[in-house]
Order: structure tokens, then C-alpha cells, then sequence
């Protein structure tokens, strides 16, 4: 289900594909019983089972049956002792179950893209020598699932005609516009702790959310219109500490979140690839998974230039991360922790393999540890301001006594 819409509709493990050699879900989940078939190339059931031994499991408990996969080591009776998104939701009441899948909780690579910038923001703008307020952190941690799992729901809600993937239980605009409306009342109540600058800015972001999803059928950058709508939070998180936006810093940290998403979202659309069947010639989707397909438009676009692209949008998200740690005053840690950044998305582009689903979808979910990385220097960079700012004194002091 990879074709489906990029982060804010599906971001689960992509299939395996006859591109790459290795046997597809279907048969590692089948090879228990015996070859895949005919005309398949990839190999015997035996061979599929040694290769993809957690897949060879009962037909009860695959992933189409709503069981969660499990990893790990593995107690008397089998269990997995691993905690995953996907085991919680698969844990909880059933009748909830369904809610939960559609905001796709069991799915939370989505979640931490969209939180990510605001933790950033919210970094920026502590006092020097603070850490960030935790209470503004968990409370735009829970502003980000709902707005995610909101997201999620208008995706369906528009694709429904047209995406044979979106769960047919939940077809019906109406039913649809209901579970919506519940769902941004609660992100209101989040919205409504901030301060009237931020409740305004924020309910602004509104109009992306609900027209994100329609952009991947008028234009060929869907992902430039999932980056103005994910990276919001770095205008939001500064104004809710602050009570307004600077734009000396504000600016530059959205348009680095944006280049970001540029290149996370253009990996994930060439693991779309071959999953949705989009034709270079047509720009059109086979084999029934509708209008989702056109999420791999611009990759289709970049073809074999891609990793060119990629190094443009790393190149001007560092650049802008620059001018942001020089306009906030940041120190050490921070410019450490963006040469980190900046090595792991060389490393990240130049292994990429962009005919390899599976490897595109590993390299887009490494993103989550940039965006910890740049994190973490923030608030190590944060704190370190406190120590220069008593050794100045110290400075100034022992000149006034000398």
C-alpha cells in the first residue's frame, strides 16, 4: 500500500519487488505452504522463508488481517516482546481500533515529521540557559497527532472515489465529515491553550490541511505543498513561547523544514514507483490504486537526475539552518549537531538507491533522526549559552576590578 498519499495518508514498509531480487510480502508470507508459483522469479517457498523467516507466520496474523508484526525476542508462548505503534493499536479495545487506523496511529513516521519542526521552534526560542517548555512540547505532540489523524481523515475523504486502498467501511462522506469534525474540535481545544497570535496563526494552517491532498491532482509538486503545510509548526512553536513571530528566525527555520520535506518526500515518491504503476508517458496509475499514484509524479520528473535535486534541497536547508543558529545566537553544540545533519544526508543521498523500494523507504524514515539530531543541538546549544554568558560576566568583572 505504498502508492497510497505520501505521509499524510499510508507510510507503511513498501512492498518487495521483482526489481530488487528479494520475494515480495505475499510470497514471504505464503512460503510456508509451498513455492509462489509460476512465472513469479522469486524463488521457492524455502527460500523465501530463510530469507524472510518473521514472515513466514499464519495467515491469521498478517498484516491484511489488521494483526501487528512482531520483532524481537519472543517469550513461551510465542509473543513478541518488542512495543511498536502497530502492537498498541492492534492491543486496544476493538471498536476503537478502526478510529485509530484511520488517523493511522499505527503508522507514526507521519506523526514525527509533522512534530519535529515545532520541537525546533519550541527550542529556539527558550531562554538561554533553558530548557525547552515541556508543557508546550507535549502540548504540540498532541496537536500533531490530531491534525495528522485529520489530515489522514480529509485524504480519505477526498480520495475515496478514486483509491481503491482507501478502507471501504469508512466510504461515505458523510460518516467521513463526522469522524472530522470531532477530530479538529479536540485540536481546537490544543489550539485554544496558546495565546490569541498563536490561535490565529495557527487556525490559518487550516486552508493547507484541507487542500493538501487535492494538490497532488493540479500540480506536479505535491511535495512543496506537503512542506508548507507540515513545517507550519516552526512559525507556531516560536509564537506560543513568544507571543509573536521573528522573522529573522521564524523564516528561515520554515524554509529549511520545507527543503527537508522536499527531499524525504521525494524519496518516498520513488518507492511509489513501482507500487502504483505510474507511466512516465501518461502520468497515470495501473492496477487500480487510482489517483494516489500521482504522489510519484515528480519523481517520475527527477528520474535518474534525482540525487542532484536531493543535493540542491540539502544544500539550501543547511544554508537557511545556518543563518537561523547565527540570527538566534546559537553556539557550539548547534553548529556540531547541523554538521551531523549535514553528513547524514550526504551519507542518506549518496547510498540511495532509487530502484530499490525497499531502500527508499528506509532512507526516508531515517529522517526522523535528523530531525532528533537538530533537535538535541538545539538544546545543548540552548544551554550552552548560560555558560558563556558567565564567563562574559566574569570578563567584564574582573576588567571593572583591574
Amino acid at each position: 500500500m505504498p502508492g497510497r498519499d505520501l505521509t499524510l495518508g499510508n507510510d507503511v514498509r513498501p512492498r518487495r519487488s521483482t526489481l530488487s531480487g528479494a520475494p515480495c510480502w505475499a510470497c514471504a508470507a505464503r512460503a510456508w505452504r509451498g513455492p509462489c508459483g509460476p512465472g513469479r522469479g522469486h524463488g521457492s517457498g524455502a527460500r523465501a522463508a530463510a530469507l524472510w523467516p518473521w514472515l513466514a507466520r499464519p495467515a491469521g496474523s498478517a498484516r491484511g488481517t489488521g494483526g501487528a508484526r512482531r520483532g524481537g525476542p519472543r517469550g513461551p508462548r510465542g509473543r513478541g516482546l518488542r512495543l511498536s505503534a502497530a502492537a498498541v493499536v492492534s492491543s486496544a479495545p476493538r471498536p476503537l481500533q478502526p478510529y485509530l487506523r484511520l488517523m493511522r496511529l499505527d503508522k507514526p513516521i507521519g506523526t514525527w515529521l509533522l512534530y519535529l519542526p515545532c520541537t525546533w521552534s519550541i527550542g529556539l526560542a527558550a531562554e538561554p540557559g533553558c530548557f525547552p517548555d515541556w508543557y508546550m512540547l507535549s502540548l504540540f505532540g498532541a496537536g500533531a497527532v490530531l491534525m495528522r489523524g485529520a489530515g489522514c481523515t480529509i485524504n480519505d475523504m477526498w480520495d475515496q472515489d478514486y483509491d481503491k486502498k482507501v478502507d471501504s467501511s469508512w466510504k461515505g462522506t458523510e460518516r467521513l465529515l463526522s469522524i472530522l469534525q470531532r477530530q479538529l474540535t479536540l485540536a481546537l481545544g490544543v489550539l485554544l491553550c496558546l495565546n490569541y497570535y498563536s490561535i490565529a496563526l495557527g487556525a490559518a494552517s487550516l486552508l493547507l490541511v484541507i487542500t493538501y491532498p487535492l494538490m497532488k491532482r493540479i500540480t506536479y509538486w505535491p511535495q512543496l505543498a506537503l512542506g508548507l503545510t507540515f513545517n507550519w509548526g516552526a512559525l507556531l512553536g516560536w509564537s506560543a513561547i513568544k507571543g509573536s513571530c521573528d522573522p529573522s528566525v521564524c523564516l528561515p527555520l520554515y524554509f529549511s523544514g520545507i527543503m527537508w520535506t522536499l527531499i524525504y518526500d521525494t524519496i518516498y515518491a520513488h518507492q511509489c514507483l513501482v507500487a502504483t504503476g505510474v507511466t512516465a508517458a501518461a502520468g497515470i496509475t495501473t492496477g487500480g490504486i487510482g489517483m494516489a499514484g500521482a504522489s510519484a509524479v515528480p519523481a517520475l520528473r527527477f528520474r535518474e537526475d534525482t540525487k542532484q535535486w536531493l543535493s540542491g534541497f540539502s544544500v539550501a536547508m543547511l544554508g537557511a539552518l545556518s543563518l537561523v543558529g547565527v540570527n538566534s545566537n546559537q553556539t557550539a553544540p548547534y553548529y556540531a549537531a547541523l554538521a551531523a545533519v549535514g553528513v547524514h544526508l550526504v551519507h542518506q543521498i549518496y547510498t540511495l538507491d532509487i530502484h530499490r523500494p525497499e531502500d527508499c523507504w528506509e532512507k526516508f524514515t531515517s529522517n526522523r533522526t535528523i530531525g532528533l539530531m537538530l533537535f538535541l543541538g538545539i538544546v545543548l546549544g540552548n544551554l550552552w549559552k548560560e555558560n558563556e554568558t558567565d564567563e562574559t560576566k566574569k570578563n567584564i568583572d574582573n576588567r571593572i576590578e583591574n
